[in-house]
């Protein structure tokens, strides 16, 4: 029987890369072609960041509770499969009818079931390949998710001058359907009858709100997200709001060309970052990618060029690629065998939710009355706080590649 596990779980490993490829967009509805198409149908701009803003609260607020429903569930792939198919079905009633209600309505549900995805991925992730073999897993699953950003991104752009905004929404279907099809070809056994998986909990596990509230790495980890997306969400759009303000770029080329830069660092600093942790572990990761902000900061801050772009943007892609595996992973170490881990990931997603949510007015505020370069270098600073926290808060950890399931 366990011979026969294993090779379900090797076959259902194979198609994780898949999934995480054609979901890349996908989780996130949409995103910036959404304002754009309602802005075609004439549509103010307040009320599309209204709409807009509806999901973003929806999913922060969703995120904890929806990963506790992940813990529970022996159905990952169920519970992933639904989620997939209601952001098709939200993106499809945008279409069909663009009015505020059913637009609201869908980016509500859309945020709300955009939080899943992660828990969801986490736990299938798990699920196959315990928390010994965790680490490369990830790299790989996060480099393969930036791939699918570039490679829907370009088809995006490519299909929308060619045919039109409708074409977006066909390929964000097409890619749904794509991980659907990956989903079913895992074919895992989710029988009530399943050997228990390492992330589950056995029957004198603590419970919820003691885990996230006492546990110190968890606490340690979650602010310093906190503050480092508090001064990381603003730093691309200012960086293009200061460069077209001196008159250094085009407005759509140089925000496509962040991107794609940000995006293609992510790929190997992903993959580096899942061989990392399987030999040191987790927390250096999180310091290096935290270590990033502060230099993308001063480099935006005191380099007043076009070529200021590249350093920025290949910084910025070193910390995402970091923390894309860095933070899943040290969230299912630090709360193995609580049955908890997914809700705790949700939990520290929701903290830098706000942080991410609260950087533009802070950033704002600070352009607006002291210039560009105090925002770059004051955004940078709030990384070093975050750094210096887990520098002498985080407590040791052991070898990710020296964890073994536990039985």
């Amino acid at each position: 029987k366990r011979q026969a596990m294993h090779r379900t779980h090797h076959h259902a490993r194979r198609w994780l890369p898949g999934l995480n490829f054609f979901l890349a967009d996908v989780r996130d509805g949409l995103g910036p072609f959404l304002g754009v198409f309602l802005l075609a149908q004439g549509w103010r701009l307040d009320d599309i960041g209204y709409v807009m803003a509806l999901g973003g609260i929806a999913g922060m607020l969703a995120t904890t509770p929806l990963g506790a429903l992940v813990d529970a569930s022996r159905r990952k792939r169920r519970l992933l499969a639904a989620a997939i198919a209601l952001l098709l079905a939200g993106n499809l009633a945008i279409w069909i009818a663009p009015s505020l209600a059913v637009t609201a309505a869908s980016q509500v549900i859309t945020g709300v079931v955009a939080a899943l995805i992660a828990p969801c991925l986490l736990g299938i992730t798990l699920q196959i390949t315990g928390h010994a073999d965790l680490p490369r897993q990830l790299g790989i699953n996060e480099a393969w998710n930036h791939a699918g950003n570039v490679a829907t991104a370009a088809l995006a752009g490519a299909m929308g001058l060619r045919w039109g905004l409708p074409s977006v929404f066909v390929l964000m279907a097409l890619m749904g359907c794509a991980s659907l099809a990956c989903l079913a070809l895992m074919r895992l056994d989710e029988t009530p009858q399943d050997t228990p998986r390492p992330e589950q909990a056995g029957p004198c596990a603590p419970g919820l709100l003691h885990v996230l509230t006492g546990t110190p790495a968890l606490r340690v980890l979650a602010v310093a997200m906190l503050l480092f997306h508090l001064g990381n969400a603003a730093m691309l759009p200012l960086l293009g709001q200061a460069a077209v303000a001196r008159g250094h770029a085009n407005p759509s080329g140089f925000t496509a060309l962040t991107i794609i830069v940000a995006q293609l660092v992510m790929i190997p600093m992903a993959l580096l970052a899942g061989r990392h942790a399987q030999r040191s572990g987790y927390w250096l990761l999180v310091k290096a990618a935290l270590l990033s902000l502060p230099l993308r900061g001063l480099v935006a801050a005191t380099w007043d060029s076009d070529w200021a772009l590249i350093p920025v943007q290949v910084l910025d892609g070193v910390g995402a690629g970091l923390l894309g595996v860095a933070l899943p992973g040290l969230v299912a170490q630090t709360l193995r065998g609580t049955g908890h881990v997914n809700a705790g990931l949700g939990a520290v997603m929701t903290l830098q939710g706000l942080g991410a949510a609260a950087s533009p007015a802070l950033a704002g505020w600070i352009a607006q009355r002291f210039g560009f370069d105090a925002a770059f270098l004051s955004l940078g600073g709030i990384a070093v706080l975050a750094l210096a926290l887990c520098w002498f808060g985080a407590p040791a950890e052991p070898r990710a590649a020296h964890l073994q399931p536990k039985t």
